[in-house]
């Protein structure tokens, strides 16, 4: 690559050099620069040059830049790259400035990336997600770069410690939960790794919304994260794509199908570069945004809905569709232009693998269909091959209710050509299922139908029935031959017939008056019997739609058919997969389903965020290798005894809960000590992750105290601050109450003199990746406490037991495969498993269960108006009764109180040997390398993507 060079001018006294450095495809930074602040007011040369050298390969960054070329870099784009007023050098404008700085280094490594991987041509991975949680990127980007050390000196020398700049940074508002957490770490990875793989989401103006707790609750407002604009974003203007809803499906010549009409926006890619850890390898995160206003956008859905609840239905399916489209119209469009003049679309799944993380992303399915037929001119059977060798789908929920499924009524209206061709997998698959399990017994082909179909509650398709009576009236047509070959058979039985004949003649004579009276009303009483016995009307009223029910289309059934891998989160989760939610698809194709376990990464989630902790464990195990090989974290297990190694680990433990202790004060105004165990359930709201639970047994140990003298409690108890966080939908009525519940509870106990430091209960607002950033290095002790069976594997818990957080839960999840690894002694477990969920239910529905009379007490002190006015009674009377919607107690909160109190007690007893409770700490974090993203996504590269590592030369 030749020199070169572009000068621009600009008003500076100072001539600034930026030299691009490249030795192959390596570009660095090299700033030159006086130590003065540029006058806005003289000129300024900028040059940007382009060096080759095949005599020796370039610095690294970490060698090439010092302090004073970052404060250069930083200067410049506080100068040139305005948001703020000039006069002034404050958080804000530190903050963007410092943010474009670093994002000059991963555009060279991104481009350089890029343009790798397209000389290249290799098989590469597109990982479509509707969430992304990355949180805040400043910290991590230049992390990864290894120039932590050259920002904070540099920002330090211009008056800002990194620490406080990175603060002005808002989180990314790209989803709502671990789905999008999950995600962003396997980015992580994934670059990190050097995999050729690609993230897909959408650009979200706001947020789910900014959470307060105020005196009525959670309440919600706008999150609007991009106010300032976004510093980590390149939008590319050139690359757009059409996307279009409503319409009408035509059929052209030759039968040929056209979709016209309709509404048509256009969708804009904006580019967030993701930079993999000691690595020149930058992936890609690819956002959607659309070039209509939201009001324009979604005015058809409102004005066709008579409700909200059908706008935000549209709106929703919407975006789908538009992250959809959108991603394999520039998939499809790579691969084009990849394959230069001669594009052979039967190569396309060896140089494409599609990843669904979830269902969201479902509709990819019928839209690689659609382009490939309507618009590439492939045949059905080409196209559907094709696609089911592309599309892989990530389950991530056995809950019922998180498994979508749209009304057809809605598809129909906004996606006409893609309801044509889920109407034909449907088909495919109803074909599939009749040839394993046959057309004879229609009752068993109903049962596997109505578990299996991808269309739900709707006729079958009228060539299925043709079918399905033929073979009826076959069947018929065989039973009379045989039974005509047994009366041939039979007739040595003639005599003895006619002897009985005399009886048969006198019973008929007795009868008679109820036989019709003439020939032809007998006649018409044989037409009916047939018709009702004939196979046309046996088959259609065995498959016949209720129509009382929804006519619905099941997303999940069709991730399950339409891809050639699915796989779960956890080994317990993937094991309910095939056993219950799609266990009639486990035994038609068992050699889909895989396990997945997820992980999180290190480098974010104790590397960065936890420098105190990232410095012991580098010392004990001799280098910093264990953030990208995280098995040396288990030789942390030969030292957990060691005095030296324990008092380091404790220090560290109380600087991070000083933090936590400083962010409480300003976040909420509540003061608590540090000295207390800090006690931790951060994740969204939700009745099967057991808030309640937790709660109602902090209120049982606050009535304990209260009947107990000051010197028996602090006998009794250990001191506790128990820190929630999480939100709940802003429709989720009972989520809402038990966060205002938790509040109210914390407002009591807090300002009770009796109590003090003893316990405190907190709520901490608005819960976020950068909030957990701060609690989960300081926390001692962490709630996963779901029923078992209901989370398919959570993140949050690897990140606590990798902070050297201890858990107390239940078998569900992640849980299980951590209490493996970390030893069964070092994980508090309490609870009913998996297995015996579903029979504790019945006992329940049949009156057959008796509450502890600790959980009664426990109620009725709630009840008592001893945390205010409001006696709770939609929540307490949830735990009640034997059946019924909102009661019955569904996630068997007062079948495991009893347990989980005796194991809080457990965990008062361990926490009082501070000795050996540090050491159950060491052996969490020594223990928790299997969970670690790199594995994970090793697996998914090796066994479903089918892809290598390229390494940029």
């Amino acid at each position: 690559m030749e020199a070169s060079a572009l000068w621009i001018s600009h008003s500076s006294s100072i001539p600034t050099t930026i030299a691009l450095l490249s030795s192959n495809t390596r570009w660095k930074w090299r700033f030159a620069s006086n130590k003065n602040w540029p006058s806005i007011h003289s000129r300024r040369c900028f040059l940007v040059k382009n060096v080759a050298s095949k005599k020796k390969p370039s610095p690294s960054i970490e060698q090439e830049l010092d302090s004073a070329s970052v404060a250069s870099s930083i200067k410049f784009h506080a100068e040139f790259t305005p948001s703020f007023s000039p006069e002034l050098f404050e958080f804000p404008k530190a903050y963007h400035a410092t943010a474009q700085s670093v994002r000059d280094f991963l555009i060279i490594n991104w481009n350089t990336t890029y343009d790798y991987y397209e000389k290249m041509n290799v098989k590469q991975a597109y990982y479509l997600s509707m969430e992304y949680l990355q949180g805040r990127a400043l910290l991590n980007a230049v992390g990864n770069l290894e120039l932590t050390g050259a920002y904070a000196e540099a920002l330090q020398n211009l008056g800002h410690a990194l620490e406080d700049v990175a603060g002005q940074e808002p989180d990314a508002a790209l989803g709502n939960g671990g789905l999008g957490r999950l995600a962003s770490c396997f980015l992580d990875s994934i670059a990190t790794l050097n995999y050729p793989a690609w993230g897909y989401g959408l650009r979200y103006r706001y947020g789910l919304f900014k959470q307060l707790i105020t005196e009525d609750g959670q309440e919600e407002v706008a999150e609007d994260w991009l106010e300032m604009g976004n510093p980590w974003e390149i939008v590319r203007n050139d690359i757009s794509y059409p996307v279009k809803f409503y319409g009408e499906v035509i059929e052209g010549t030759e039968g040929k199908k056209e979709w016209v009409g309709g509404e048509d926006i256009v969708a804009v890619a904006y580019d967030v570069p993701i930079p993999g850890y000691k690595t020149k390898t930058t992936i890609n995160l690819r956002l959607w945004s659309t070039k209509v206003a939201a009001e324009v956008f979604d005015l058809a859905a409102f004005n066709a809905g008579d409700h909200p609840k059908a706008y935000e239905a549209m709106k929703r399916l919407k975006q789908q569709y538009t992250l959809c489209s959108a991603s394999l119209q520039d998939i499809i469009a790579r691969f084009e232009r990849r394959s230069g003049d001669s594009v052979d679309w039967e190569k396309f799944p060896e140089k494409v693998a599609v990843q669904m993380n979830d269902t969201h992303p479902t509709l990819c399915i019928p839209e690689l269909i659609r382009v490939l037929v309507d618009v590439k001119g492939l045949s059905w059977i080409e196209a559907w091959n094709i696609t089911k060798r592309t599309v892989v789908y990530t389950n991530h929920t056995v809950l019922p209710e998180a498994l979508e499924k749209w009304s057809l009524s809605l598809l129909e209206e906004l996606l006409p050509r893609h309801v044509e061709i889920i109407r034909m997998i449907d088909e495919e698959l109803i074909n599939t299922i009749i040839g394993e399990y046959g057309e004879e017994d229609l009752e068993l082909l109903k049962e596997k139908l109505n578990e299996m179909r991808i269309l739900d509650n709707i006729e079958l398709p009228s060539a299925v029935i043709d079918s399905l009576v033929k073979s009826q009236e076959s069947l018929v047509k065989n039973v009379i031959e045989e039974e005509e070959k047994e009366d041939e058979e039979g007739k040595e039985e003639e005599v003895k017939e006619e002897a009985e004949s005399v009886e048969v003649i006198e019973a008929t004579a007795e009868e008679k008056s109820d036989e019709p009276e003439n020939e032809d009303e007998q006649a018409e009483e044989v037409e009916v019997v047939k018709a009702k016995d004939s196979p046309l009307t046996k088959v259609t009223s065995t498959f016949e739609p209720d129509p009382k029910q929804p006519k619905l289309v099941r997303m999940a059934n069709l991730c399950v058919v339409g891809g050639h891998a699915v796989n779960g989160v956890a080994e317990i989760h993937t094991d309910i997969v095939k056993k219950e939610v799609f266990n009639e698809f486990y035994k038609l194709w068992p050699e889909k389903f895989q396990n997945k376990t997820n992980g999180v990464t290190p480098r974010r989630w104790i590397g960065f965020c936890n420098p105190e902790l990232s410095k012991i464990i580098s010392n004990w195990t001799g280098s910093k290798d264990w953030l990208i090989n995280t098995e040396k974290l288990g030789e942390l297990r030969k030292f957990a005894d060691n005095e030296e190694l324990q008092s380091e680990w404790r220090e560290a433990k109380m600087i991070r809960k000083k933090k936590i202790v400083s962010f409480i004060k300003e976040k909420t105004g509540y003061v608590v000590s540090p000295d207390a165990m800090f006690d931790v359930q951060i994740k969204r709201i939700h009745e099967y992750k057991r808030q309640l639970m937790n709660i109602l047994g902090i209120v049982y140990r606050y009535k304990k105290m209260k009947e107990m003298s000051a010197e028996e409690r602090r006998e009794r108890f250990v001191p506790r601050v128990c820190l929630f966080g999480g939100k709940a939908f802003a429709t989720y009525v009972q989520a809402k109450r038990i966060v205002k519940f938790i509040a109210d509870v914390g407002a009591t106990i807090n300002q009770d003199p009796d109590i003090g430091d003893l316990l405190k209960v907190v709520f901490v607002p608005d819960y976020n990746v950068s909030v957990a950033e701060v609690l989960i290095p300081g926390s001692e002790l962490s709630q996963h406490i779901s029923t078992a069976g209901m989370e398919a594997s959570g993140t949050s818990n690897m990140k606590f037991a990798m902070n050297g957080c201890l858990i107390i839960g239940t078998l569900d999840g992640a849980n299980v495969e951590i209490r493996e690894e970390v030893g069964e002694s070092n994980f508090f477990l309490f609870g009913a498993q998996a297995h015996e969920i579903a029979g504790l239910r019945t006992e329940r529905a049949e009156g057959k269960f008796v509450a502890d009379p600790r959980f009664e007490e426990v109620k009725a002190f709630v009840r008592s108006g001893a945390f205010g006015a409001n006696s709770y009674e939609e929540l307490m009377g949830s735990l009640e009764g034997n059946e019924g919607y909102g009661r019955a107690d569904y996630f068997l909160v007062g079948k495991d109180f009893p347990s989980y109190i005796e194991c809080q007690d457990r965990v008062d007893e361990a926490y009082r040997d501070q000795k050996n409770w540090t050491k159950m700490s060491i052996l969490n974090t020594a223990g928790s390398s299997k969970f670690n993203s790199d594995r994970t996504i090793h697996q998914y590269a090796r066994d479903i993507w089918s892809i290598e590592p390229v390494v940029l030369p």
